[in-house]
């Protein structure tokens, strides 16, 4: 399909085709990037997809090689582990702080996320479930009103996505969510502290299984 063309937003509308392309496993890690390909399905000149690379090179899920093809980034298992880490760290202290601090709107706000994710989970649409579920996440992190831990989960976030989005279990995953909303709207932050870790270490396991076939060990 031609993406329109309006000259200040094309390189953007590269960026988020390729970008949905490589979520969703379109194009998967490894494959190359070549301008003039890209530039000739999607109907546009070099020049955004050339911008859209290096914005996805920003992102972290692309590999830019000199006089070579841009490829999508490869993940290896300690990738994985130390994203979960830092990931677990992040979120932890997020949904710590948002637990303490958010008001009725914020409540609000991650009981319609679950709620979302929850329909859209019993209705089989994975894809409408998946996007809650992130965006419960986020919305936590905003709601910790902590502007340095919301920037660093937002340099993060289409790797973390990329790495631990792609579940399947979507029924399995909105019903954790509400349980870490209920502790949430209950102000239990030792539970939230408590939750959080279990509910990413999940989210590894099954990130681990989908991109190298076995089992995380867990120590």
């Amino acid at each position: 399909m031609a993406i329109d063309r309006v000259p200040e937003l094309e390189s953007e509308r590269v960026t988020d085709v390729l970008r949905d392309d490589i979520m969703s496993g379109r194009r998967a890690p490894g494959s190359r990037l070549v301008e003039r390909d890209i530039a000739a399905e999607l109907q546009v000149s070099r020049l955004p997809v050339r911008e859209a690379i290096k914005a996805l090179v920003a992102d972290g899920i692309v590999v830019a090689r000199p006089r070579s093809w841009a490829t999508v980034r490869e993940f290896s298992p300690q990738d994985l582990q130390d994203f979960a880490e830092v990931r677990e760290a992040i979120e932890t202290l997020a949904f710590a702080l948002a637990t303490e601090r958010l008001d009725d709107v914020g409540l609000a706000l991650l009981e319609s996320l679950v709620a979302q994710e929850t329909n859209a989970a019993a209705m089989g649409d994975g894809e409408a479930a998946r996007e809650a579920s992130a965006n419960f996440h986020m919305a936590a992190v905003r709601l910790s009103n902590n502007t340095m831990l919301i920037e660093l989960a937002a340099s993060l976030v289409t790797r973390l996505r990329w790495l631990f989005g792609q579940h399947d279990d979507v029924v399995g995953m909105a019903a954790t969510h509400r349980r870490i909303l209920d502790a949430v709207r209950a102000r239990d932050v030792e539970l939230v502290r408590r939750l959080i870790p279990e509910h990413l270490a999940e989210g590894r396991a099954v990130a681990h299984e989908r991109m190298f076939g076995s089992s995380v060990r867990r120590d």
